[in-house]
């Protein structure tokens, strides 16, 4: 045990960061760093009997069942066109007021994000449909891109979100209560991404002509084809806020109504099926091997004594609690900048958790702000995964145009995540009411 000390962890962490930059995958990079850094401290045999059991205790976590059946839900959704039905509808409701399609875009990601849970997903999908769509129209490609880069980051926020399963079992809190707290989060990040537009045409009309207003069958029409939808959110998100069903009951509900839909429609057969299935399988697969990774990894954390040694430091540097959470904030950011967000949560988590509790803040605080701080990484250069998703979409715009556009919705990403901080009451409030 003479080398379970802080300086491990801290040579642990930098031998990750090397891996995971070099482009090492996620889980593999987390396995092998933790259960070699355990190997170094504890000895060969205690480390493979720790992994072992951390490795067995995952894989029966009744839990861990919500994220396949989230996954599958979703992939049914995809086969179904839900992703085209809901932004066809907020078009419609929105496209005549100037900016409408942007707002649309925005209003159709927060939408896909309750049934998808994935950010890159969700802005390939949207962008598929809405990008074409605006630049037809007149639309600034700034403000095109921009809009469904940035919207794409709800699908991350609104639950149920598969970020948040992955912190709820890491961090051993009730997923349930993390889905509830992230709702008025991902609501007024969506309306601050609105305002953004509503400045920017305001500001310079030229970037969005106004466009014919839609007769109300039309709309009517529209709406009628996300009926099953709206009747998912309500029943997946509304019953598990309400404590109606768990989390696990709400997946397998959400998973049934994606095939009754798909049913409905005309679309369920053996082929869609098998890929359902198949992307399912292979999606959850990846996932379980990062979070008994992540797990592994925890584990050494905490022997070393890493985790209770950098609390210790930054509580004396005697911040404050305002302080300690901004410096978190800019840690969190300057990461996100160079590493993937799953790798972000599952780095800094087992470290700032203590540093965040003995601020008064609670972990499921923590698992919003920490994928707040993920989906602005989405959007955040040099990485910015979203971006290069919208560039493949719109394959003629510059990366450098993109990046402009999603400026301004990043300057408002930067704002909410203050926001958190000094308003934490976002995060809390909700599931008081409804405890």
């Amino acid at each position: 045990m003479i080398l379970a000390t802080p300086e491990t962890g801290l040579v642990g962490v930098a031998v990750l960061l090397v891996l995971l930059l070099a482009g090492v995958r996620i889980g593999v990079a987390l396995g092998l760093v933790g259960f070699g850094g355990l190997a170094v401290v504890l000895g060969f045999e205690p480390a493979v009997i720790k992994s072992g059991v951390v490795l067995m205790d995952t894989l029966t976590r009744y839990e861990l069942g919500t994220l396949p059946l989230f996954l599958f839900m979703a992939h049914v959704f995809f086969a179904v066109d839900a992703s085209k039905d809901l932004f066809n509808a907020a078009a419609k409701m929105l496209g005549h007021r100037r900016g409408g399609l942007a707002y649309a875009s925005v209003a159709g990601c927060a939408g896909f994000g309750t049934i998808n849970g994935s950010s890159l997903a969700t802005a390939a999908t949207i962008g598929l449909v809405a990008l074409p769509e605006m630049r037809q129209r007149g639309y600034a490609d700034t403000l095109a891109t921009g809009s469904v880069a940035a919207g794409g980051t709800l699908g991350q926020m609104i639950p149920p979100s598969g970020a948040l399963i992955v912190f709820g079992i890491i961090a051993e809190v009730s997923i349930g209560e993390l889905f509830t707290a992230a709702i008025i989060p991902g609501i007024t990040q969506a309306l601050l991404y609105f305002v953004v537009i509503w400045l920017l045409v305001r500001l310079r009309p030229g970037l969005a002509p106004a466009g014919e207003r839609a007769p109300w069958s039309e709309r009517l029409r529209a709406l009628a084809r996300i009926w099953e939808v709206i009747v998912l959110i309500c029943l997946v998100i509304g019953g598990i806020a309400m404590g109606w069903i768990s989390p696990s009951e709400a997946a397998a509900v959400g998973a049934a109504i994606a095939l009754a839909v798909a049913a409905v429609r005309r679309k369920l057969g053996v082929a869609m099926l098998y890929k359902a299935c198949e992307e399912t399988l292979r999606t959850s697969g990846m996932i379980y091997l990062i979070i008994i990774g992540a797990l592994i990894f925890s584990v050494f954390i905490g022997v070393t004594g890493l985790a209770a040694a950098a609390g210790e430091a930054v509580t004396g540097l005697g911040l404050g609690t305002y302080g300690t959470l901004l410096l978190v904030a800019a840690l969190l950011l300057l990461l996100g900048s160079v590493l993937d967000g799953l790798a972000l949560m599952l780095l800094t988590t087992p470290i700032l958790l203590p540093i965040v509790t003995a601020t008064g803040m609670t972990p499921i605080w923590l698992g919003i702000f920490i994928t707040r701080a993920m989906e602005i990484g989405f959007v955040h250069p040099p990485l910015g995964m979203n971006l290069y998703v919208i560039q493949g979409v719109a394959k003629d715009v510059p990366i450098g145009r993109v990046f402009r556009g999603v400026a301004p919705f990043l300057a408002s990403d930067f704002l909410h995540l203050l926001m958190l901080i000094f308003v934490p009451a976002m995060v809390y409030w909700l599931p008081e009411v409804l405890r």
